[in-house]
């Protein structure tokens, strides 16, 4: 007797006419699934809104998760008091992998929290599945249909065809204003490169061996060009009991063109292959049996962002000046990657507070359309204090409420006081 499995029926088939694509509706579409993305889409679920959640990576977590952080930043003001500033997302989710011991806080001038990645990615997963909400990955934006200020649909190239979305409301946290940009609204772009960082997660360590920070500063700046570093400085975050760190060392350009963004990718791993190198060599008590666990996404910190109704300055980041239309909060240093061999540190006192304020999210002559993340309005120095993963998570419960409150109207004629009410807990507690 032939098995079932032989019978199996094959059919040939051609690509229809027209590029036919899979049409989607929702009250609000979410371009970007990194924290402030998945924020937006939690909050806007919470307010009882449908939510389609798109990313061109294959996978949800954005660079939190993917391009292996390891570090919660700007969640916590500075010490001795320590005080929380933001909450939403990171209230369940602290909690959970707490329980699983799969975060740990770490206690200095201010609070940064380490995690586990791949215990975050699924907790992230299984929260967006248990919500309802509709994900669409591996998906760039390819065209927008807008105008007025009005996005009506966004369609999305995809390895399996076409994705349309329309929506009452749209967010840009795609990271590098593609939504924004593609809808042909103006946006900003540094001067010179603002460097991103191909992050490793090393294992088989002995972290009772581990160098200190100033140790390893100085090491690097002595060596580094015996092993061909560019950067020189470096952060290595060791998971409490594991044996396991995340090597932040390198300084990678984050073009914007598709050929020069893969040769950077390639040039980054390089450059961590041979921190790697070094650190074996240099501290072989801590490093010495050193293995490559994973090598992240490309880190991007800065590359192209909206032009807001209001840019945020570094003055006002500097003075803490609490706006009226206030979503997010912290208290994290200026800190501009602009030169290859290092960054610029500005650290702030224990009772600094500064704000990023809705006009920092809403692009010049939009009505439907917020941003939320590392894409919103600043001067270069002010965007490199607020686009750690604290405050851009706060961003995006701001950019929810927003289009919530604004419905078929613009986000720029909302009630001011009322969303002030709702994101309460991430600028006033």
């Amino acid at each position: 007797m032939p098995h079932p499995l032989t019978e199996l029926k094959i059919n040939t088939v051609t690509k229809p006419d027209g590029n036919p694509a899979e049409d989607l509706a929702a009250d609000i579409c979410v371009v970007g699934a990194g924290i402030s993305g998945l924020s937006a889409a939690v909050e806007a679920r919470r307010l009882g809104r449908s939510v389609v959640l798109v990313d061109a990576l294959p996978v949800l977590g954005g660079q939190c998760v993917n391009s292996l952080i390891g570090l919660f930043c700007g969640v916590y003001g500075n010490g001795p008091e320590y005080r929380r500033l933001t909450h939403g997302i990171f209230d369940p989710m602290f909690e959970d992998l707490g329980r699983t011991n799969d975060i740990h806080f770490n206690k200095g001038h201010t609070i940064t929290v380490s995690y586990d990645e791949v215990a975050l990615g699924r907790w992230i997963e299984n929260l967006v599945q248990s919500l309802g909400i509709q994900v669409v990955l591996g998906a760039s934006v390819l065209d927008v249909d807008a105008s007025d200020g009005q996005i009506r649909r966004t369609t999305f190239s995809t390895r399996h065809g076409l994705v349309r979305v329309r929506a009452t409301g749209f967010v840009d946290a795609s990271g590098d204003a593609s939504l924004t940009w593609e809808a042909g609204m103006p946006c900003r772009v540094p001067e010179r490169t603002v460097w991103g960082s191909q992050q490793i997660r090393l294992e088989n360590l002995r972290e009772e061996f581990k160098p200190e920070p100033a140790e390893l500063v100085a090491r690097v700046e002595e060596k580094a060009e015996r092993y061909g570093l560019v950067r020189r400085d470096g952060l290595a975050f060791f998971f409490p009991g594991r044996n396991t760190a995340v090597m932040n060392m390198t300084h990678v350009e984050a073009p914007l063109e598709a050929v020069r963004a893969a040769a950077a990718q390639l040039e980054g791993r390089a450059q961590a292959d041979r921190v790697v190198e070094f650190l074996r060599v240099e501290f072989p008590k801590a490093f010495g049996e050193a293995k490559v666990r994973s090598y992240g996404f490309p880190g991007r910190r800065q590359t192209r962002w909206i032009a807001a109704l209001h840019q945020l300055s570094v003055e006002e980041v500097r003075s803490g000046v609490r706006f009226e239309d206030a979503v997010a909060r912290t208290a994290w240093p200026i800190e501009l990657h602009d030169r290859v061999e290092g960054y610029v540190w500005e650290m702030y006192d224990s009772d600094h507070v500064h704000y990023v304020p809705l006009r920092s999210l809403i692009p010049i002559g939009a009505h439907n359309l917020v941003a939320a993340g590392r894409c919103v309005d600043g001067d270069a120095a002010a965007l490199s204090s607020v686009r750690v993963m604290g405050p851009c998570a706060a961003m995006g419960v701001g950019a929810a409420n927003a289009l919530d409150l604004a419905g078929e109207g613009s986000v720029q004629e909302i009630d001011r006081a009322e969303l002030r009410r709702r994101v309460h807990d991430n600028v006033d507690s």
